[in-house]
């Protein structure tokens, strides 16, 4: 098991300047119960390609992912942009399977998990659909929310009213990850997790890619057939492939 800070160097590789850890889904599930079982405070972040080419020029998200706790290599072009750099990660861990897998953890261990982000009612259905799947998951809040400082007092209130073990936030990055370092001083939750738009899929708000896209990693040609107002944000994933690419022509 991972220990329940920061992997050492010699378990990360750095993609363009940003952190990601080499993790299994396992040894993910596994960091979290020690992070969980130790208490104080700890963020993880899931980074794909558009974190990491908003990264380039947003220094406070940068150093948001390479101080977090653990950084999760989420989509197809980390795990090929880390083979491309001579230190290939071993497995992806995405987001939304992580999240029904911590649902899951919830069900085995009785942690318990609270969902903030999304707009009003998404959360409230995903936890609906994933209690139907693991009926002793503990869900102990939900709530749409802001990230704007205006909110934060209510948040607050809210997440430590319901002591969760696990809070998923879904603000959408790099605002969701911004805002869980900017109070992780007062949620005093063990494991802060920005997800994106997890909830979304789960609640059927979005449609999931087909198993034989995702298991080849075609997700994103899927979200961009669904969801054509994405095509401004994919643009970034050929520049990412262009500078991964230059980068490595320059070692």
């Amino acid at each position: 098991m991972l220990g329940a800070k920061k992997m050492d160097n010699s378990r990360s590789c750095h993609i363009l300047g940003v952190r990601i850890d080499d993790v299994t889904f396992e040894e993910t599930i596994a960091t979290i119960q020690n992070y969980i079982q130790t208490g104080g405070f700890h963020q993880i972040v899931t980074v794909n390609p558009e974190f990491v080419m908003a990264a380039q020029t947003n220094e406070e998200f940068r150093d948001t992912i390479n101080h977090s706790d653990l950084s999760l290599p989420d989509g197809i072009g980390i795990w090929w942009a880390s083979r491309r750099m001579g230190t290939p990660v071993r497995q992806r861990v995405p987001g939304v399977d992580l999240v029904w897998r911590l649902a899951q953890l919830a069900h085995e261990s009785g942690c318990r998990i609270f969902l903030l982000g999304a707009m009003p009612g998404v959360a409230e259905r995903a936890a609906g659909k994933m209690t139907r799947a693991f009926p002793c998951a503990q869900f102990v809040g939900t709530f749409s929310g802001s990230p704007h400082s205006d909110q934060a007092e209510d948040i607050l209130a809210r997440v430590h009213a319901a002591r969760p073990h696990i809070l998923l936030v879904a603000f959408g990055a790099p605002t969701q990850d911004l805002w869980i370092a900017r109070y992780a001083g007062q949620l005093a939750v063990p494991v802060c997790v920005g997800v994106g738009g997890s909830f979304d899929y789960i609640a059927g708000e979005q449609p999931m890619a087909p198993p034989f896209l995702r298991k080849v990693g075609l997700e994103w040609m899927f979200r961009l057939l669904t969801q054509p107002w994405r095509w401004r944000r994919m643009l970034a994933l050929p520049r990412f492939a262009w500078q991964v690419l230059w980068s490595k022509r320059c070692d």
